[in-house]
């Protein structure tokens, strides 16, 4: 039996008192370990406040593997350094010392029952028990400051698991063998011919996509300006046009191949948590905005209304469609392919690198989402089948580009792996800076059961004798309209008779149209 040091009767009522009083008393927004009433030789006083979890109870419930951090944590510690996640480094050391606090807890309530069974038993029936000769007042006494205890303890406990839990849903997945340590992608391809390395004294030569869109009447930024501010745009004419081209063949190009592609049009208001368990956070590591979050009057926020955003990506919304929700192992793998708006606040330096279309607020993306089997093979070839279409897309577009293998340092908080494609843009590239004009246009990335876990989605696998599990997500994007968009118009400028070039398999979707000119020359 546990022992613990005594405390009179009347001590044990006042901390008893004490504690419930403090436990009752609320947190507005963060979570603080609570100091212990009773000895268990451990302190919290070296902790910090944790941040409390803002999500609804509807929410999702996340079953993140505590316990592979708790055996592994000198390797999420490194991992989360080389992701530059320096903050969540700390968090692997904090769950364990959580963990020894409640184990600590545990054995307090172990000897605490005990003890309330005994009295339990001396209460029923005195003559059973020897050794104590007390009256059965004061027995109910002791039993009810022993209740009030372990009351005590039950919610502390509680408490530090859901302590242990907000750590360990904010620590960045795992990384993969395949990706390279530190901050150099590594180059594992090209597409089309390699754009010649010398670059031309004449600045009409390489027009940026700014200067051609407003030539031939395709772009306007002025009118976005006053509209919406910086980071939006109109399209015009062909170069709307043009947009539902893209978004047309990217469509074709996927499902038609019979890989079992399915298309989904997507919402592109989320709820906030569901953006957060794909690992979309409001602010980056700097603390700059990153999500649009819709605004909510005091009445819905006092009602405890959830919280909704603008999704960045169709990502969001596909992966939220399973959320709560058991898929069979038998359909996987299971594969989306959707259209939808996506918001980026980018907050971020303006500059010649993110001039024009390279970095919007808005814009249309076509996005390739899928669930398989927990199986390394069985993922990584899905992930291959969406960088081949990927590579197949803007092949058939004529852009010189190269297939990356992107560094830990590159890595969100849910990719295990990330392969992005950079393609050539004349305007981005700057001798001074040794810049050869290099841009992303599509990325890829294999998430393990990041997502799956955070979103309570499940697999029921096909023995029945085995147990349930998490699928792992697969995402790509299979053609993001403006920056491609502006690809095409610097690539296919032809400065000596003023037009653009349509490549050939946009052409069905452009009224087949082979180039966009001037609609009028300037006097």
């Amino acid at each position: 039996m546990v022992t613990t040091p005594f405390v009179c009767l009347q001590c044990r009522r006042m901390l008893a008192s004490q504690t419930a009083q403090r436990l009752r008393t609320p947190t507005a927004a963060r979570l603080f370990l609570p100091s212990r009433s009773y000895s268990s030789g451990c302190t919290d006083a070296s902790l910090q406040e944790i941040p409390a979890s803002s999500r609804p109870a509807t929410a999702p419930k996340p079953n993140i593997d505590i316990k592979h951090i708790r055996k592994n944590a000198a390797l999420y510690e490194r991992n989360s350094l080389e992701r530059n996640y320096k903050t969540q480094s700390a968090y692997p050391s904090r769950i364990v010392e959580l963990f020894t606090q409640w184990l600590a807890r545990q054995k307090d309530g172990r000897g605490l029952r005990e003890r309330s069974n005994a009295l339990r038993r001396q209460i029923a029936n005195p003559a059973s028990v020897n050794g104590e000769d007390l009256p059965k007042e004061q027995l109910i006494d002791e039993a009810r400051v022993i209740k009030d205890q372990l009351s005590t303890i039950e919610e502390e406990e509680a408490r530090l698991e859901s302590q242990m839990a907000e750590l360990a849903l904010a620590i960045p997945n795992l990384t993969s063998p395949e990706t390279p340590r530190g901050d150099q992608p590594r180059v594992l391809s090209y597409i089309n011919e390699r754009p010649d390395p010398a670059q031309s004294s004449s600045d009409r030569v390489w027009r940026s996509h700014v200067h051609i869109g407003a030539e031939l009447g395709l772009l306007d930024f002025a009118g976005a300006a006053t509209t919406s501010g910086w980071g939006w745009y109109y399209l015009l004419d062909e170069g709307a046009q043009l947009e539902q081209a893209l978004v047309s063949y990217a469509l074709a190009a996927v499902t038609r191949q019979g890989l079992g592609w399915r298309q989904a049009a997507p919402p592109s208001i989320v709820y906030s948590h569901i953006a957060a368990a794909c690992g979309f956070q409001p602010r980056d590591q700097n603390g700059e905005q990153q999500v649009y979050t819709l605004g909510q009057s005091a009445a819905d926020v006092q009602r405890g209304r959830p919280e909704l955003c603008l999704a960045g990506t169709a990502e969001i919304p596909l992966a939220g469609m399973k959320a709560d929700a058991v898929l069979e192992e038998v359909e996987m793998p299971l594969k989306r392919v959707g259209v939808s708006r996506c918001y980026r606040a980018e907050a971020g330096a303006r500059g010649v690198d993110t001039k024009g279309l390279y970095r919007v607020h808005e814009f249309t993306k076509v996005e390739m989402f899928a669930w398989t089997r927990p199986d390394p093979e069985a993922t990584a070839e899905v992930f291959d089948e969406m960088v081949d279409m990927q590579t197949e897309i803007l092949q058939a577009l004529g852009l010189s580009c190269r297939v990356l293998e992107m560094p830990t340092a590159d890595l969100g908080a849910s990719a295990y792996r990330k392969c992005d494609i950079e393609a050539f843009f004349p305007s981005r590239r700057n001798a001074e800076r040794d810049d050869d004009g290099w841009g992303e246009v599509t990325s890829a990335s294999m998430c393990t059961d990041y997502q799956a876990r955070r979103l309570a989605t499940r697999l029921r696998p096909a023995n029945s004798m085995e147990k349930m599990s998490y699928p792992w997500t697969v995402n790509g994007t299979a053609l993001a309209v403006p920056r491609v968009l502006a690809a095409l118009l610097e690539n296919g400028w032809d400065e000596a008779d003023m037009t653009v070039t349509i490549p050939e398999c946009l052409r069905p979707w452009m009224d087949g149209k082979e180039k966009i000119g001037l609609k009028r020359r300037r006097q």
